[in-house]
């Protein structure tokens, strides 16, 4: 594992696995994963700023890896998420911190910046803007690009893939069990510039009858050499081979208490700490380019810097040292006062 060590924090509710790595006296930042992956995503983005003096933590959210798996779907909302980082951030002493997301971790990091910005330096979002309103399909599907998804087609647009996991929950999670290994693998490719402006495959999830079609199962895949480190990847493997992916999957299911959370929020959801949104240029799903997306992140951040880099959705692992680099370009005015600048 490196520099980085593995711990655990058991409360009454929720046990969290977590990586650790830096100095414990340094500066707190936090980074949460998103779906279908674990802590260790973050492994150069830890090792990086642990070197610099950061003390840094990435948890395996609940119902993925190590941490905590129930079996009621509402388990998996976004205030319980958010409850279990609080316990954690209380854990590790509470001070204000810079909190890291990518996709459903930015979800989670945005709310507790909305919910809790008394907690928040600064937040770092990568691969899944802001929304206000909660990441649901009645906030993401108005953003739809009509002119690549026409609603007679494609009513969802590339969340159709979303919609499904609502209409056919136990469908899409047998499929994503029927060979772990190879579904991991066909999930996590680079992006490809070229499919920038086409119909991504998740637009049509419903229409084939699963992510994998007929087959209901991944075809056989080896995973990308660019992406995961071998030995990383056959961690994330054995995390998912132990619980299967309903769990993880649940995230989908929870729109309508989300939404409810999202109302909540302090100041109606908008943000006043600095926001580092960074987009993959070619991440058909959630780049801010190619549709409305990024418009509610727009509006409700105040002191939002917006970065893209060449990639897909998999930015700590496609783009590992220009994100790390990007992240630090973005640091130094977050620095508390009276702490040195560091690497």
């Amino acid at each position: 594992m490196s520099s980085l060590t593995l711990r655990t924090l058991r409360t009454h509710r929720q046990t969290t696995h977590y990586l650790e790595t830096g100095p414990s006296d340094g500066p707190l930042m936090l980074f949460l994963h998103g779906w279908p992956s674990i802590g260790l995503i973050w492994r150069a983005q830890l090792e990086a700023f642990g070197e610099a003096g950061w003390h840094c933590v990435a948890p395996d959210l609940r119902g993925f890896g190590d941490s905590t798996v129930r079996s009621a779907v509402d388990a998996y909302s976004t205030r319980e998420a958010v409850a279990d980082a609080i316990e954690l951030h209380d854990h590790l002493g509470g001070e204000p911190a810079i909190w890291v997301g990518h996709d459903w971790g930015s979800a989670v990091v945005g709310a507790v910046a909305a919910h809790h910005p008394e907690r928040c330096r600064g937040i770092v979002l990568v691969s899944w803007a802001y929304f206000p309103g909660s990441n649901a399909l009645d906030t993401l599907v108005p953003l739809v690009d009509r002119t690549i998804y026409p609603s007679d087609l494609y009513p969802d647009g590339q969340w159709d893939y979303y919609r499904y996991y609502t209409t056919n929950f136990e469908e899409a999670v047998a499929d994503l069990d029927a060979d772990v290994r190879s579904s991991l693998a066909s999930i996590y490719r680079p992006g490809i510039p070229q499919m920038v402006g086409e119909v991504a495959p998740t637009a049509t999830v419903s229409q084939t009858g699963g992510r994998f079609g007929d087959a209901h199962r991944a075809p056989t895949t080896l995973p990308h050499p660019d992406l995961w480190p071998a030995a990383d990847f056959d961690e994330l493997v054995r995390a998912f081979s132990e619980h299967g992916f309903r769990t993880s999957s649940a995230w989908y299911m929870n729109d309508s208490a989300n939404i409810a959370y999202a109302r909540e929020a302090r100041n109606n959801g908008r943000l006043s700490m600095p926001v580092l949104f960074v987009n993959g240029d070619w991440d058909v799903i959630c780049s801010i380019d190619i549709d409305r997306q990024g418009e509610p992140m727009l509006a409700t951040c105040a002191d939002l810097t917006v970065r893209s880099l060449p990639a897909g959705h998999w930015l700590p692992l496609e783009r590992k040292d220009e994100l790390t680099r990007t992240i630090q370009q973005w640091l130094p005015e977050q620095r508390p006062v009276g702490l040195p600048a560091r690497g």
